[in-house]
């Protein structure tokens, strides 16, 4: 598999996707049919969102098409070169791919080497499951399976400690919850402006900040700049 596994879409005021052009570039390489599902979008609507990511994606030549605007969801990610998922509501864009029975089409696809982009949201469901998302259940999907391109969960937007204010659970603390109920389970908190690079059977974090790595059994584990995390595809 090649994925590129952003926690977010902008990182301090930076504009949208422009820290992630370079890496983007290199994931796709030659590629051009680029085909973004855009299903997380709730507020922004769908044809903004596409228009959003191809003014970002033009800066470095590059068009897509949304499969929204496809009359054949399926089909059209069959034919794509590279899948793109923004981010957004995660139990929504799940809930999409439910309903147009694209979570075994995408998972094909990808699983035949077409390189696969997301943030956000679209990292998220890269996970066995959503099941570590921050975001509100605003619809019930008939599953929190997901993608499951990797073994291990994804929390993007971690944020470390507790921000100044803040009187309820931190980050760290959910993952916490998480882990008391899912010991088995491993848990990785990519922060603003990071990723996780995989390509075949190696894994990268690609960073210029430090992550989380959280178990029930080690608890947290700092992940330094550009570490090796291969063993994670083990799990």
């Amino acid at each position: 598999m090649n994925l590129l596994l952003l926690s977010s879409s902008r990182v301090d005021d930076t504009g949208y996707l422009e820290h992630a052009l370079p890496l983007i570039k290199d994931h796709i390489g030659e590629r051009h049919r680029l085909l973004f599902i855009p299903y997380a979008g709730i507020s922004v609507g769908f044809d903004a969102y596409l228009e959003m990511v191809n003014k970002a994606l033009q800066s470095i030549g590059l068009n897509a098409d949304s499969v929204h605007n496809m009359p054949d969801p399926v089909q059209a990610v069959r034919e794509a070169d590279t899948i793109l998922v923004g981010g957004g509501n995660t139990f929504c864009l799940l809930n999409s791919l439910y309903e147009k029975n694209l979570i075994e089409a995408v998972r094909a696809k990808l699983n035949s080497g077409t390189p696969y982009i997301g943030w956000s949201a679209g990292s998220n469901i890269a996970a066995p499951t959503i099941r570590t998302t921050n975001d509100m259940p605003i619809i019930e999907p008939p599953s929190f399976n997901a993608l499951n391109l990797v073994p291990f969960q994804i929390n993007p937007h971690y944020i470390d400690g507790n921000p100044p204010g803040h009187n309820g659970e931190t980050r760290e603390q959910r993952i916490s919850e998480f882990l008391e109920v899912n010991p088995n389970k491993v848990v990785v908190g990519i922060p603003e402006g990071t990723a996780l690079l995989r390509n075949g059977d190696k894994l990268t974090y690609v960073a210029e900040k430090d992550g989380f790595i959280f178990t029930k059994q080690e608890g947290k584990q700092l992940i330094s700049s550009n570490a090796d995390l291969s063993y994670l595809l083990k799990a």
